[in-house]
This record gives structure tokens, C-alpha cells and sequence, in this order.
């Protein structure tokens, strides 16, 4: 059988949509109300064991605004799938693959502290790359091309750690 015909078979009674991307791997475009069940049949009954990657696309400004990839691996035959599943806005979420694959949470993280999607059940879910507070996400399409003023952040933590020091020295 070969792997979209698993993959059909695996994912039947599912809203999704299964078709092969233009670098041969399958592609799945699925709702994001399906999208963890989606993944946990492809575990359980594919045998993609491993997630090797979760990432977003900025569509700005169309909408849906954000393409959600997770791309899977079974290891013995070295078989890949990736999953696409549509978010709309700035207040997007998907459920988290966490407790499917530990692996995800990193990158959970980072495609939160780049692009702002949430991922609903992620014990973790906090800035990766960005420091805690930073209010922009670096990877969305409307982040000003001339950056922002990172001396002033700077020095409003700056200021913070050098007073937490200081009130720990003079305890």
C-alpha cells in the first residue's frame, strides 16, 4: 500500500484533504478542529513516530492569515507527511502535539514567540527567542521592516536586573 493510500485510510471520516506537495511529500490540509486527532491517527496507525518540524506563514493580509505546518517522519521507511491547517487572525490557536510528540514543544515555542500562535494544552507555552514582555512577533508580515528601538527595551531591563541586584546585595 502506499503511503497516501495509508494515509487516506488512516485519516477516513476526517475533514481533510490529502494530495501530494510538489517535493513528493504527502500533503494534508486539514481543519484545525481535526487537526490533533488528524495527528494522532498518523502516529497510531501510520507509524510517523517522529515530528520534525511545526512552523507558521504569515499570509497578511489575507485571511485565513496563517498557514500551521507540522511535517511527520516514520522512521523505518523514512516516509514523510506534512500537515497544513488554516488559522484565521491575530488571535490564533491549534491545539498543542505535545503529548503526541514531546519533541514539538520547542518548536511550539518558537512558532508562539515568532508568529503569536497559541497552542492550546502546551504546559509550557512562553517566549523562546524574544524575551518575556516583548510585545511583537518578528516573523508576522506587519513587523516594521526598520525594526524597533532595542535600546530602549534594553534599558528597561537593564534598569530591572540592575535594581533585583542591588536589593539582593543590600538584604
Amino acid at each position: 500500500m502506499s503511503v497516501p493510500d495509508r494515509i487516506v485510510q488512516a485519516l477516513e471520516g476526517l475533514e481533510v484533504r490529502a494530495t501530494l506537495a510538489p517535493d513528493g511529500v504527502v500533503l494534508v490540509e486539514t481543519a484545525r478542529a481535526a487537526l490533533h486527532v488528524a495527528c494522532r491517527r498518523l502516529r497510531d496507525r501510520c507509524g510517523f513516530e517522529t515530528c520534525t518540524f511545526v512552523t507558521a506563514v504569515d499570509r497578511f493580509p489575507a485571511e485565513p492569515r496563517f498557514e500551521l505546518l507540522h511535517q511527520l517522519l516514520a522512521l523505518p521507511g523514512a516516509e514523510r507527511a506534512r500537515l497544513r491547517t488554516l488559522l484565521r487572525g491575530d488571535g490564533a490557536s491549534a491545539p498543542t502535539v505535545t503529548d503526541l510528540w514531546p519533541g514539538a514543544a520547542f518548536m511550539e515555542r518558537e512558532c508562539f514567540d515568532m508568529f503569536g500562535i497559541r497552542f492550546e494544552g502546551h504546559a509550557g507555552l512562553k517566549r523562546l527567542l524574544m524575551p518575556e514582555g516583548f510585545p511583537h512577533f518578528p516573523l508576522r508580515k506587519d513587523f516594521p521592516h526598520q525594526g524597533l528601538e532595542p535600546d530602549r527595551l534594553y534599558r528597561e531591563w537593564d534598569r530591572a536586573r540592575r535594581a533585583a541586584a542591588a536589593s539582593e546585595g543590600g538584604a
